[in-house]
C-alpha cells in the first residue's frame, strides 16, 4: 500500500469542515443505506444521523456542506477513489480511525491529547473566531447554543465587548422625572424646572 493514511486525510477534511462526530464521518456514504450517514452530493447536504438509527442527545442534524468540501467529495466519487464510504481503507469502510489518527499524531510530532474529536473542537473554535452567529454555529455543529457559548464563546470577537467598552464609559446621569409642560414666547412658565 503506497498511501496508508489517505483514508485519514479524507476523514480529517470532513471532520474539520463539518465538526461532525467520528462515527458519522466513518459511516458517511454517497449512497443512502440503512446504518450509514448519507451525503447527498446533488443537494450538498450531509445527513449525519445514520438511516434507521434513533436520534439521541448527541445531536446529528443534517448540515449543508461548504463548497470546497463538497467539491472534494464529488471528485472522490467521480474518480472512483471511494466505493461505498467516503472513508475507506483498502476499499472497505472503517468503523474507527483511532489507530491511523494516533500514527498521524506521532508522525506530526504533536503533543497532548489529540484525538479525532479534536477536529470537532477546532471547527467550533473556527466558527467562533470567524464571528459566526452562535445560534447558526450551534445548529451547524449539532450542539446547544449554551454548550457552544460555555465552551467556545471566549473565541468570538464579541466576547466581553460590552464589558470592555463599558469599563471606561462614564456612568449615565440620572434623568429628571420632571416634565416641562411648555414655553410661551421663550419665557418659562410657572412651576417649570430647568432640564438637567
Amino acid at each position: 500500500m503506497k498511501r496508508p493514511l489517505r483514508h485519514l486525510a479524507r476523514f480529517i477534511l470532513i471532520g474539520q469542515y463539518t465538526g461532525t462526530r467520528a462515527g458519522a464521518i466513518a459511516s458517511a456514504s454517497p449512497d443512502p443505506a440503512i446504518g450509514r450517514s448519507y451525503v447527498d452530493l446533488d443537494r450538498g447536504v450531509f445527513y449525519r444521523l445514520a438511516q434507521g438509527k434513533a436520534a439521541t442527545n448527541k445531536r446529528q442534524p443534517p448540515v449543508p456542506l461548504p463548497k470546497r468540501l463538497l467539491a472534494h467529495l464529488r471528485r472522490w466519487k467521480r474518480l472512483k477513489l471511494i466505493a461505498r464510504h467516503f472513508v475507506e481503507f483498502n476499499g472497505v469502510g472503517v468503523l474507527s480511525v483511532k489507530t491511523a489518527f494516533k500514527r498521524a499524531v506521532k508522525l506530526a510530532g504533536l503533543s497532548g491529547k489529540v484525538t479525532p474529536h479534536t477536529l470537532r473542537h477546532t471547527a467550533a473554535t473556527w466558527l467562533m473566531q470567524a464571528g459566526v452567529d452562535p445560534w447558526e454555529a450551534a445548529g451547524y455543529l449539532g450542539m446547544s447554543v449554551e454548550t457552544l457559548l460555555r465552551v467556545y464563546g471566549h473565541h468570538h470577537p464579541d466576547y466581553m465587548k460590552n464589558a470592555v467598552e463599558g469599563i471606561t464609559r462614564k456612568p449615565k446621569r440620572e434623568q429628571s422625572n420632571v416634565v416641562t409642560v411648555g414655553f410661551s414666547e421663550g419665557k418659562k412658565l410657572k412651576g417649570d424646572k430647568p432640564a438637567q
